[in-house]
């Protein structure tokens, strides 16, 4: 009789260069998600720091560095300050919604015009269509791209500023990526918004978290994922919550900007 699950394999990809800190090497554990089983185990994963990309559940696995951190905002508690209230009073125009994760032409449009401004010269500016619909549809887990856009005219959709690839898990939402328009003055702050966001409409559903990826200190690219109170982080003695003052000293080290969630260069690497 066979078993009705069987244990993932792993496997270990090459040190390559790291792209938060410079000088040092990155190198990442995944193994596929696949089966009627995927989901479970994407959950099971997930509370243990791992990440999706497409069908592969990966999590850094760096021989002489730990910088990475899992965090993850516990929903029931969080409270936006005055300059996110501000924030989420400024975009409660925007429809939002949840689409079937198949990917537009008008998606693409958008993370081109936004990878060009944020990232030029990046590892994603190689995507092409095919490329962006791969990072899309192939998911074996509950996945959504929630979709923001300006109030529309006439019944018709309005324009879309912001996306985000999101995963419903277990217990909370994963955010895979996410990506929006640079260029509006009057909507700066439109990746902040994306994760309050998630953050709340996850509380509404009951979930108890929105995952955020990882968190690398002294990385100005992950700077704005210490922004969210209550936060907590994955340690060898599991998750714990941040203590408020090395979180206010986390946040008061940079001037973070938004960024994307996760890079997703490592669908060219799992691809191969």
């Amino acid at each position: 009789m066979s078993a009705p699950f069987r244990f993932p394999r792993f496997f270990v990809t090459n040190p390559s260069p790291c792209p938060y800190l410079p000088g040092r090497s990155e190198r990442k554990v995944f193994t596929e998600l696949s089966g009627e089983n995927a989901s479970e185990l994407n959950d099971a994963l997930g509370r243990i720091g791992f990440r999706r990309s497409q069908n592969v559940a990966y999590r850094p696995s760096c021989a002489d560095c730990s910088a990475c951190v899992s965090v993850r905002v516990v929903t029931e508690e969080f409270q936006p300050n005055a300059t996110q209230r501000k924030l989420l009073r400024k975009n409660e125009d925007l429809v939002v919604t949840p689409c079937k994760p198949w990917s537009t032409e008008e998606q693409f449009a958008l993370l081109r015009r936004y990878l060009s401004a944020r990232h030029p010269g990046g590892g994603m500016t190689e995507m092409d269509e095919m490329d962006f619909a791969d990072m899309v549809e192939q998911t074996p887990v509950d996945s959504h791209v929630m979709e923001y856009r300006e109030p529309g005219e006439d019944g018709r959709p309005g324009r879309l500023v912001g996306a985000c690839l999101t995963d419903r898990q277990g217990d909370g939402l994963s955010m895979i990526y996410s990506f929006f328009d640079t260029d509006m003055e009057h909507r700066k702050g439109l990746g902040n918004f994306i994760i309050m966001d998630h953050i709340l409409s996850a509380a509404r559903a009951g979930l108890p978290y929105v995952y955020l990826g990882y968190w690398v200190e002294g990385s100005q690219r992950m700077q704005y994922k210490i922004r969210y109170r209550p936060l907590e982080k994955l340690t060898r003695a599991g998750w714990t919550r941040f203590d408020p003052t090395e979180q206010s000293d986390a946040i008061r080290s940079g001037l973070p900007r938004e960024q994307p969630l996760i890079p997703m260069e490592l669908a060219r690497v799992f691809r191969k």
